[in-house]
């Protein structure tokens, strides 16, 4: 622990790793009914082939629809009122 550490948050004795037994901590992956089925190594390269399009897709539309707004705020609120000053 660095000596930097307040003393009061030092702990009187080191923190042990608890083991898997001693955890009590239930997960999804708990029963091997919720565990998916392997699949082999071609399988997953193709699905995995076109994985981030989606995502990209859904991305350039979010910007796509902010720029759009981005424009019509100009044009229609700021250029109407005219320079300042």
């Amino acid at each position: 622990m660095p000596d930097d550490v307040a003393p009061a948050m030092r702990p009187e004795r080191p923190m042990e790793a608890l083991d898997i037994e001693e955890q009590n901590h239930a997960s999804a992956a708990h029963l091997p009914e919720h565990v998916a089925a392997p699949i082999r190594a071609d399988q997953a390269v193709e699905a995995l082939r076109n994985g981030p399009r989606g995502a990209l897709v859904i991305a350039g539309i979010a910007v796509a629809i902010l720029f759009i707004g981005w424009l019509a705020f100009y044009f229609l609120l700021f250029l109407p009122r005219g320079p300042i000053g």
